[in-house]
């Protein structure tokens, strides 16, 4: 006998015609889908996914600087790089390559946390998906990394990511077949 509101489901609370297996795979499915859409889920997957791309960022980013680890010309400095060894040199190197990328993937992470759960907390408070949850995350987000700096660099930060978000939403938010409006191309 189904109820209302039940689902076609019948005696046991199993569906009707799908075997156990399906059923329960299903309802794996729906609760996975219920983790993803929570706040904290989204956070935490923003902040990993913003920490890895900040980690290979800061790899990148030190290998094209051009200022070197050993602070030649400092006091108290080393001399050159090209002073020591090549094992040195290397070791050198990959400690200061280690430091810019765990750096960076800090950074990264934080930034991808704030904003997506920022984000994720509107969408939730307004009930809409739209481009101005994005905006007012940005906003906040940025206000939020400036606190330090006083009102003028709050203002200025918030302004700042809340334009960058919202280039960066209406730019995800295009007809996928309309090349014509496309600006990169």
């Amino acid at each position: 006998m189904a109820l209302p509101g039940m689902g076609g489901m019948g005696l046991g609370g199993r569906q009707s015609g799908i075997d156990p297996q399906q059923a329960q795979e299903q309802q794996m499915i729906k609760y996975m889908q219920a983790a993803m859409e929570a706040c904290p889920t989204k956070t935490v997957i923003a902040g990993t996914m913003g920490f890895g791309l900040g980690g290979i960022f800061g790899v990148f980013m030190s290998s094209m600087r051009y200022d070197t680890p050993m602070s030649s010309g400092m006091p108290g400095g080393v001399g050159t790089i090209s002073d020591l060894p090549m094992r040195e040199q290397l070791k050198s190197g990959f400690k200061d390559m280690g430091r810019s990328a765990y750096s960076s993937a800090k950074n990264f992470g934080y930034i991808g946390a704030v904003f997506s759960g920022t984000e994720c907390c509107i969408e939730g408070l307004r009930a809409k998906n739209d481009l101005y949850n994005g905006v007012a995350a940005g906003c906040l987000t940025g206000g939020w990394l400036a606190k330090g700096g006083g009102p003028q660099a709050v203002a200025v930060g918030c302004a700042g990511f809340a334009a960058f978000s919202a280039a960066i939403d209406a730019y995800m938010r295009m007809p996928q077949d309309d090349k014509a409006s496309d600006p990169i191309i």
